[in-house]
């Protein structure tokens, strides 16, 4: 019996639910349940996938495949963001061994004068780091170069901390204006471009970001005020911590091109109109050229060797991040028509597209109420400590609801989830997912995530308002 044969209700003379449809709901909530537990979700996906496929192909042959296929259907789609993450990871170690990331960042590091300006430089430099290189590198970067110098100015480990942890992976990576990987992924999975959800997620960034940096420096503010003995303690404990590579003139050279190589990236984008796939491909091309000429003029012949390892560690870093994003994203593409005929076969549907309909004749929704639970679910799924985790859910939710609310700003929506998703599971909230930065500050990371929940929850709640206002 065929799966159009198992129907359990017509909701609307558009589209029929049928048994499929409620079973990947039921792995969908699932997904979810087990991610706010903070556990892993890969095996109920696989597990989701393969019984729907072998509800669909009526055998275990073609259940399996469905596996496999989800699998290389998604890792197909995000092929692209996980090199030139790789590439650009890649990049950063070769400018550490050639002592240019110290130079690059001297200029703003010598700004530090007080505990106050040290916030906002130390936030800044992490974000326009992140923005080129990614949190994960921009940590090791910023806070063995930067952070020290801004302790000494005044700032407290714990509030060097959160500035690099609401700049860093908060704005930066939920926004992810030049590698465009996380728009890339939630565009995806929503049916638009990525161009579309990095314009409409231009007002929710600078909303979220002004009001959790604002309350943020406000709260170190008080804290300094309360506890000026014990900083001015820790500033002494960081007075020799400010360690660079060995300075050459080819440390200058680089720390001058670099810079250059990026901003003229940013130009050409902007000039050409170059968005998604193309501007990946101009970072990421741009990236591999200075690997090589780094790697060249740093090791000569020995580079021919050198590169590999570098390659390899960006890479291994890239696959580490994405690997989990593959397999969840392969169960969550079964929503979206297109994706689903390539890992089902011909004629299958796109169950959260016809949930979709059927939402929009049996439930009342409204713009709030669908903010709400994109806000939820991005949450939710964010708890496992990936900040690309929740992208497919959220960007399959906003696609979802868009058909269910014919007048819904779809990408506005999916922007929404995207910050909510990456906020909490990129590294601000969660103690488990903010590990790094709280390691290089030397802090307590379930201080430092309790520290940075009354701004960050604050943020959201108030982009969560200005969504619904421009939905």
């Amino acid at each position: 019996m065929s799966w159009n044969d198992r129907s359990l209700r017509r909701w609307s003379p558009l589209v029929t639910l049928t048994t499929l449809h409620w079973i990947f709901l039921f792995y969908v909530l699932v997904v979810i349940v087990v991610m706010g537990l903070r556990r892993d979700p890969l095996i109920p996906c696989i597990l989701g996938i393969l019984h729907i496929g072998w509800m669909y192909t009526g055998g275990l042959g073609g259940a399996i495949q469905a596996v496999f296929n989800a699998l290389v259907v998604a890792g197909i789609e995000f092929l692209g963001i996980i090199v030139v993450i790789s590439l650009i990871v890649a990049m950063s170690k070769v400018l550490t061994e050639l002592g240019a990331d110290y130079l690059i960042m001297r200029p703003a590091a010598k700004l530090m004068i007080n505990a106050d300006v040290a916030f906002w430089i130390l936030g800044f430099a992490m974000l326009i780091v992140s923005w080129f290189v990614w949190p994960s590198p921009a940590v090791a970067l910023i806070g063995g170069i930067m952070l020290p110098i801004a302790v000494r100015a005044g700032l407290p480990a714990m509030g060097a901390a959160m500035a690099m942890n609401i700049f860093g992976h908060g704005i930066a990576l939920s926004s992810d204006y030049v590698i465009q990987g996380a728009p890339t992924i939630t565009a995806k999975a929503a049916g638009l471009t990525s161009g579309d959800v990095v314009s409409a997620s231009i007002p929710l960034v600078v909303v979220m970001g002004l009001v959790t940096s604002i309350i943020a420096f406000i709260l170190v503010r008080r804290d300094i005020a309360a506890n000026r003995a014990a900083h001015d303690k820790e500033r002494q404990q960081y007075e020799n911590k400010n360690q660079k590579s060995e300075i050459t003139a080819l440390s200058y050279v680089f720390a001058f091109l670099v810079p250059i190589a990026f901003i003229a990236d940013v130009w050409a984008m902007l000039t050409y109109d170059l968005k998604g796939g193309d501007a990946t491909a101009l970072v990421g091309g741009t990236a591999a050229l200075l690997l090589a000429l780094g790697s060249v003029l740093k090791y000569g012949v020995e580079s021919l060797e050198k590169i590999t390892d570098f390659v390899r560690d960006g890479f291994m870093f890239g696959i580490k991040i994405f690997a989990p994003v593959i397999i969840i994203g392969g169960f969550f593409f079964l929503g979206k028509g297109e994706l689903s005929q390539q890992i089902l076969g011909k004629g299958a549907p796109g169950f959260l597209e016809d949930v979709g309909l059927a939402l929009s004749n049996a439930v009342p929704l409204n713009k709030a109420a669908v903010a709400v639970i994109e806000l939820a679910a991005g949450m939710i799924v964010g708890l496992d400590g990936s900040g690309f985790s929740p992208l497919p859910l959220v960007g399959s939710i906003a696609a979802t609801f868009g058909t269910a609310l014919p007048d819904l700003n779809v990408a506005t929506l999916a922007a929404l989830g995207q910050i909510a998703g990456v906020w909490t599971g990129g590294g601000t909230i969660i103690p488990w997912g903010l590990i790094p930065v709280a390691a290089i500050a030397g802090v307590n990371p379930i201080e430092l995530a309790r520290r940075n929940f009354i701004p960050v929850i604050s943020g959201l709640a108030v982009t969560t308002i200005v969504a619904i206002l421009l939905m």
